[in-house]
């Protein structure tokens, strides 16, 4: 008798079965098998069963089978394992710079790398109540192009844009473009994930300096067919970490070094801002002294604030007096 056509189709519908339907906890019979391909018009046979397992297993599907009551077979390691899947889910979820849209889409596909079963526990995990997300679709397409553009070594062109309040509609939140939507141009050395936003960090030469731009406020990305620039300052010398470090919030300023006092208490504080390579010094038993170098701006101010006085600035004194400056407008 001639095989249907669908029996050519056989290992793969029997890899997908054991792959969305079984795991250590869930497992199918060589019957369940039999039964569910015969829904998908393929006739098998027990023994037919077992050989094509185990030319799945010779392929690499970790395909386990358990003897005696409750057995049956089923996949016992996957490319993800279902801690690896819910770490994923909680960083989309967590992540500003991703869309509710985009979040969602991806956390569908990741959901299809385990079991159906195991799938219905990263839905229980996820729950992130109105969380913050950012409502540009386009920043994945940003994203891509500029590593594109980094890849090439070539400038690019964009639209840059800020978020601002038109009073004379009903004080609606609008876009404000840049430079009167003028057209930036700059050569992209680097992409950073700082304050759960993604930034291009590029050489200016219209300033000859390194500037930093938010990807989902950028429009219009395209690339030149000019050469980069800025060559000297990211050779050797630059280091994407270091600068997202003294950046506080992304915000740019004239940057120093600054002598901090601190409660040994909160040397891990200080570790996770500045890093590990610290040079300590005691200054009682109680508190410690360390010099960082930092942009000096109203961020970095509020972060020594936000410590409750754990944290002092010690030198140099007009950074000092710029705090206390700080401090008073505040009060007023």
């Amino acid at each position: 008798m001639p095989k249907k056509p669908n029996q050519k189709l056989k290992l793969m519908y029997l890899s997908q079965l054991l792959l969305q339907k079984t795991d250590e906890q869930h497992m199918l019979t060589a019957d369940e098998l039999i039964a569910a391909l015969s829904q998908h018009g393929i006739e098998a046979e027990r023994k037919s069963i077992y050989s094509d397992i185990e030319s799945l297993q010779y392929f690499g599907l970790d395909v386990i089978h358990q003897r005696g009551p409750g057995g049956g077979y089923y996949v016992a390691s996957r490319e993800f394992e279902l801690p690896e899947l819910k770490l994923l889910v909680d960083a989309i979820q967590c992540s500003r710079f991703i869309t509710a849209k985009k979040s969602n889409e991806l956390i569908k596909k990741l959901e299809s790398l385990a079991s159906e079963s195991q799938a219905r526990t990263l839905q229980r995990q996820v729950y992130v109540s109105d969380r913050v997300k950012t409502i540009n679709e386009s920043i994945y397409y940003n994203i891509d192009a500029l590593h594109s553009a980094i890849s090439a070594g070539v400038q690019i062109t964009f639209r840059y844009f800020e978020w601002a309040l038109d009073f004379s509609a009903s004080a609606r939140i609008q876009k404000r473009y840049r430079k009167d939507g003028a057209l930036y141009q700059v050569s992209p050395w680097a992409l950073t994930w700082d304050d759960e936003n993604y930034y291009m960090i590029a050489y200016d030469k219209t300033t000859d300096k390194i500037r930093h731009y938010r990807v989902d406020k950028m429009e219009g990305i395209s690339l030149t067919d000019n050469s980069r620039e800025g060559q000297q300052m990211f050779c050797n010398q630059f280091n994407v970490a270091a600068y997202s470090r003294k950046i506080f919030g992304m915000f740019s300023g004239e940057e120093k070094t600054v002598s901090l006092a601190c409660e040994n208490r909160f040397i891990g504080v200080i570790r996770d801002r500045f890093g590990a390579d610290l040079i300590v010094h005691k200054l009682d038993d109680t508190h410690f002294s360390v010099n960082v170098t930092v942009a000096v701006s109203p961020q970095f101010f509020s972060w020594v604030f936000g410590l409750g006085g754990a944290v002092r600035i010690l030198e140099p004194t007009e950074v000092r007096e710029q705090f206390q400056q700080q401090l008073k407008a505040m009060i007023e």
